[in-house]
């Protein structure tokens, strides 16, 4: 039992001892070195802040038109972002046109917006990537009246120049309706100045469709907008089915066709009493190609976490969709479609993750440029020991040649007191024990040259001796 507590305390107190001397050495180290490394961190510092910037907290987006499906789906993203420690701030706009235009503006501090597919030709348009379409905005055209066929929006007849003569409000200029209904319209060969085509609104034009100053309302929006919802609640209403889908989208090929069972918005009422087709575009979530990764992977989580859900339309995990982008696609996206989000944002804070990626590959091509300087650091200190060492030699040295051709034995006092000092400065070194035999050759140097002084021994002898022992020292 006693030999084992000795054991035990042996072990400990050899381990104690050689932490201690490691950690003495370490500030050594540091006391020596410091200069280098705080050159290295703050040469780190530069480049991780010039290259590679964290993200920042802040964001701007510019939505739709207020209460509209652009500003319920902004908010949804602005509670997601909270919860990652960024503020997404929204901007109510006039619509995608709107909001294309202050994207692509390098001087306008938006980064990112909601756009509809095919509101506008993206030939020209530069400093814009795409993440993707994330919603399907369904094409609705709510009418008064006698039912309808879709023939009457297509066949050149009587009932084709009835419907000329409604009033039909084709949305505000500038919104994605306007531009939706006048793509369709155009098809169908109506132009956009055609008598009874008017342009207000969403919101005032769903009001005028409810009491009965307008005949027909086109609508760009999802199924749970407030807007939608007033019109399918409406019994007065109907709603047109496009039964010539599949032409509409090989004119037009970013439209997508969305078939409506019978009854499926109304059961109860049997609303539409028929099965219908209706044409889509998608909600393309567009940013600014200056945005920091970080932030275009926090918009496509978002993006997987709200819009990812099924839906009326869509399949689980059908949005984000990267196919049919008109503008290119970013980086960012094209890396979360093949390999989702980085690992670590599924397991760790935004922020943290953030950082802990972007040192990592910033890291990288700064450890091969310091690594040759890193490797040299643990002998760094071992040669300045060994350099002042043999600058210490080669003082004695000198002194020795003097005492070999001036000897002044009147002097011995002076000499005994430079030797003295010589080992006074010997005292200062502070080395590592891996060069504690170079250290004690010194002092022992020093010292023998002393004892001969104090004995009164002949110069040359002490100098031919001290040269003699100086080659051995050096040799070992």
């Amino acid at each position: 039992m006693g030999n084992l507590k000795e054991d035990v305390k042996d072990t400990w107190l050899g381990l104690y001892e050689s932490f201690q001397d490691r950690w003495n050495n370490f500030i050594q180290f540091l006391q020596e070195a410091w200069v280098l490394l705080l050159l290295l961190f703050a040469g780190l510092m530069v480049v991780w802040w010039l290259a590679d910037p964290p993200p920042p907290k802040r964001v701007l987006m510019v939505t739709g038109e207020v209460g509209g499906s652009y500003e319920m789906l902004g908010k949804k993203y602005a509670e997601y972002f909270a919860t990652k420690g960024v503020t997404l701030e929204l901007i109510p706009s006039r619509g995608s046109q709107d909001n294309i235009a202050r994207l692509s503006d390098r001087q306008d501090p938006v980064q990112a917006a909601f756009v509809q597919a095919g509101v506008i030709n993206p030939a020209g348009i530069n400093g814009i990537v795409s993440l993707g379409s994330v919603a399907f905005e369904p094409i609705w055209f709510f009418y008064r009246g006698l039912e309808l066929k879709e023939s009457d929006f297509h066949e050149l007849g009587e009932r084709f120049k009835k419907i000329l003569g409604m009033k039909i409000s084709i949305g505000s200029i500038g919104s994605g309706t306007h531009s939706q209904a006048m793509h369709i319209l155009k098809a169908t060969g109506i132009e956009e100045h055609t008598p009874g085509l008017l342009s207000l609104p969403t919101a005032q034009a769903v009001e005028a469709l409810i009491q009965g100053q307008i005949e027909g309302v086109f609508v760009v929006d999802e199924l749970d907008s407030p807007n939608v919802q007033k019109l399918i609640n409406d019994p007065n209403l109907h709603l047109a089915s496009f039964q010539r889908a599949a032409a509409f989208a090989r004119l037009l090929p970013y439209l997508e066709i969305l078939p409506v069972p019978r009854s499926s918005f109304s059961i109860v009422r049997d609303f539409p009493p028929q099965d219908i087709q209706l044409l889509a575009t998608t909600t393309r979530l567009l940013v600014d190609d200056r945005m920091h990764p970080a932030i275009q992977y926090l918009f496509l989580e978002a993006a997987e976490a709200i819009n990812g859900k099924k839906s009326f339309f869509a399949q689980r995990g059908e949005f984000p969709s990267f196919k049919n982008s008109a503008f290119p696609e970013s980086d960012v996206a094209q890396r979360f479609e093949k390999k989702g989000a980085p690992p670590l944002m599924n397991y760790l804070p935004f922020w943290l993750a953030e950082f802990i990626g972007r040192m990592f590959f910033l890291l990288l091509p700064f450890l091969a440029f310091a690594y040759p300087i890193l490797s040299s650091l643990p002998n760094y200190r071992t040669k300045r020991v060994r350099v002042r060492i043999n600058k210490m030699y080669g003082a004695l040295w000198a002194f020795e040649q003097e005492l070999a051709q001036e000897f002044d034995l009147a002097r011995r006092e002076d000499y005994l007191q430079k030797i003295n000092r010589m080992e006074t400065e010997a005292l200062k070194l502070k080395v590592p024990k891996s060069m504690a035999g170079d250290y004690y050759a010194l002092r022992s140097s020093m010292d023998y040259v002393r004892n001969c002084l104090s004995r009164g021994e002949q110069p040359y002898q002490v100098s031919a001796d001290f040269e003699m022992r100086i080659a051995t020292d050096q040799a070992i």
